[in-house]
């Protein structure tokens, strides 16, 4: 038999300091590093997943935070090493490590290498050391450009940068000069996003002064541009890659692939029969708490919440991700994550064509330039 492809998320929940835009479960470090006893935790959360993940292989692994690179290259040898023992691993498995410049000591990145990680994503978010310092960031430009020479040095050269626009008083000069900053550099993946005031966030609470919708839209669309006459062709709403070099992890999201997470916050979401038992879990947030929940667990104990997806809702949790695609998604791909025929939104995806949002291609859907700019309409349209 062959193994069903899943992926796996870790969260790793430690900051230095919180960032005021930042919406993610993480929480400051109050030690110079974290515990030993969190790695500890997540092979047992691990394990407690195993029996709901029968016959299935690991694809692609993202240690998410949080700031992940806080931890020492030899715990993530730790933990990759008891997961191979307990469930296989594709030869190719893309494994990516979120990491902070600022948190990078010189030779960590050979040592996350030889740990087993092929793809890091790093957190540039700007280079002006105005709005560096606006978006509470902890590094500076140059620790941006240190972290990619050691990046270099390690022959981690598949490597993301994520970066911002239409950051408080930013003018459209300011980023796109961000933009050729970044491409200059040479990585083989940028995200490139918008920033939102999050509810939840010092942002949401005191608000700092944003570009309008005029500048932020053309900011987005120079941006877009640049990046397109550099190389990186646009995949996803915020995702850029050279050829090759698209993030199998996210990819497999935005296609309602399965996928099992662990750590404090973690989500997960698992296809046991379809249509009828999907479900979406999520471990406690709390580190303390999702830490003395693991460790007091029964072997047979559920971690968290875990809840089912109504199938007449499945279209709509399709659509949400796959619509985020430029390619958009194969009739096919709907079918296998579903479990449904491609009748059951049939009156949905004929709507949205005659609304200009959506286009035919050969057996599939794609998004049109005008469903990709109104796309929470376009996917408003397939709830149930």
């Amino acid at each position: 038999m062959i193994a069903e492809s899943l992926a796996l998320y870790v969260h790793m929940p430690w900051c230095v300091r919180k960032c005021p835009y930042c919406d993610f479960n993480s929480h400051q470090l109050k030690s110079a590093a974290p515990d030993d006893a969190y790695i500890d935790a997540l092979i047992r959360d691990f394990d407690l997943e195993l029996p709901r993940l029968r016959n299935r292989r690991i694809d692609t692994v993202f240690f998410g935070g949080g700031t992940p690179s806080l931890f020492h290259p030899e715990d993530f040898s730790r933990l990759l090493g008891e997961l191979r023992r307990r469930i296989a691993f594709a030869a190719d498995a893309e494994i990516t490590l979120e990491a902070n410049p600022g948190t990078i000591e010189r030779g960590h990145f050979a040592g996350y290498r030889d740990a087993g990680i092929n793809r890091v994503s790093l957190g540039a978010q700007t280079f002006s050391a105005r709005a560096l310092e606006v978006l509470g960031r902890i590094h500076s430009a140059d620790d941006t450009h240190r972290a990619v020479a050691e990046l270099r040095a390690a022959k981690l050269d598949n490597f993301n940068l994520d970066l911002m626009y239409a950051l408080p008083n930013q003018s459209v000069e300011e980023a796109l000069e961000d933009v050729r900053t970044a491409v200059a550099l040479g990585p083989a993946h940028l995200s490139y996003y918008q920033l939102t005031l999050e509810p939840g966030t010092v942002f949401h609470t005191r608000p700092p002064v944003l570009p309008d919708e005029d500048v932020a839209w053309q900011i987005q669309v120079t941006g877009q541009t640049l990046l397109a006459e550099s190389g990186y062709a646009q995949y996803e709403v915020s995702a850029y890659a050279r050829d090759g070099a698209r993030c199998r992890h996210n990819l497999n999201y935005w296609l309602f692939g399965d996928y099992v997470g662990i750590g404090a916050g973690a989500h997960g979401k698992l296809s046991l029969a379809l249509p009828q038992d999907i479900s979406r879990s999520i471990k406690p947030k709390q580190p303390r708490e999702y830490q003395a929940q693991v460790r007091h667990a029964g072997d047979n104990a559920v971690i968290g919440e875990i809840s089912r997806i109504s199938p007449r809702d499945l279209p709509f949790e399709f659509m949400l991700n796959a619509l985020r695609l430029n390619e958009g998604f194969d009739n096919q791909e709907f079918r296998q994550r579903t479990g449904l025929e491609l009748d059951a939104v049939e009156p949905q995806l004929a709507k949205a064509e005659r609304q200009g949002l959506l286009a035919r291609r050969t057996d599939g859907w794609y998004p049109t330039d005008l469903g990709r700019r109104f796309l929470n309409d376009l996917q408003a349209g397939f709830l149930a």
